[in-house]
């Protein structure tokens, strides 16, 4: 997060390319298979940042870190023309948090830069979005707006194939919507007919809630809980397929290892 304000570490890498940079390469080296780059915080109330701003922030970490590594480049941005740019620069994937909803020009440009998307649920804006988390059933609510937003890219050339979908655990959610969310991450992957799939618990509010960690730097091993039962879920016999396929997390080297270990030991006999 290239921001002076992100819930977590804004303020952290705002201003200085090579920390930006060290930082990314430190995560690679901790076994991320992602580097996302943003340059806008959508917290909960947080105000739109001009795609200007977004552009100076973000463009020349993500030109730096491509010259050193290979490592696959995800642009964090409501903004077309930001993730034009951010594409052209080196980024590689669009991940957009208000799923094509916020930009009529996202879904047009992807398709025209042919590069995959991450699709996330959100209502409103991250300034709005708290006030508008109203649902009957969420698991059924989310599972089935994230399916249209996936077939409206589908009709704008993002083939299926090359799209990621994210229910947005934080993004117009309350505490108990977030939980369920979770608890049923096998049910959403199967009503979005097993598209890959990105959870971003990372640190969030309802962890703190959960644990009374003010902090959200504190909050990895809430964090490591909430990929670890994910990942535990079942479709049927089998957990192949059954939940996320991308967990987004700040502390790279502390998440891996947990799960990881999970994974062995689901393996063996």
């Amino acid at each position: 997060n290239v921001t002076p304000d992100s819930f977590s570490d804004g303020g952290n890498y705002e201003g200085s390319v090579d920390m930006a940079v060290v930082q990314a390469l430190e995560m690679v080296k901790e076994g991320a298979s992602i580097i996302d780059i943003g340059g806008e915080s959508t917290r909960p109330g947080a105000k739109e940042v001009e795609a200007s701003i977004e552009l100076k922030r973000t463009i020349p970490v993500i030109r730096k870190l491509r010259e050193l590594s290979d490592i696959p480049i995800s642009i964090d941005t409501r903004h077309s023309q930001v993730a034009k740019e951010a594409i052209e620069a080196g980024a590689d994937i669009i991940n957009d948090v208000s799923g094509g909803t916020y930009d009529p020009l996202m879904f047009q440009t992807a398709s025209t830069l042919n590069v995959p998307m991450i699709i996330m649920h959100m209502r409103g804006t991250p300034e709005t979005m708290q006030s508008m988390a109203q649902y009957d059933n969420v698991v059924e609510e989310v599972s089935s707006s994230l399916m249209s937003q996936s077939k409206e890219a589908e009709l704008s050339g993002i083939p299926r194939f090359l799209q990621v979908l994210d229910p947005g655990i934080g993004f117009a959610k309350q505490f108990e919507h977030n939980l369920s969310l979770l608890k049923d991450c096998n049910k959403i992957r199967k009503m979005v007919d097993h598209c890959p799939l990105l959870l971003g618990p990372s640190r969030k509010g309802f962890i703190g809630k959960i644990s009374g960690e003010d902090s959200a730097e504190n909050r990895d091993f809430g964090t490591l809980a909430s990929c670890l039962v994910t990942l535990m879920q079942k479709d049927g016999n089998t957990f192949k397929g059954s939940g996320p396929t991308i967990l987004r997390v700040h502390n790279v080297k502390g998440i891996k290892q947990g799960v990881k270990v999970f994974e062995a030991i689901m393996k063996a006999k």
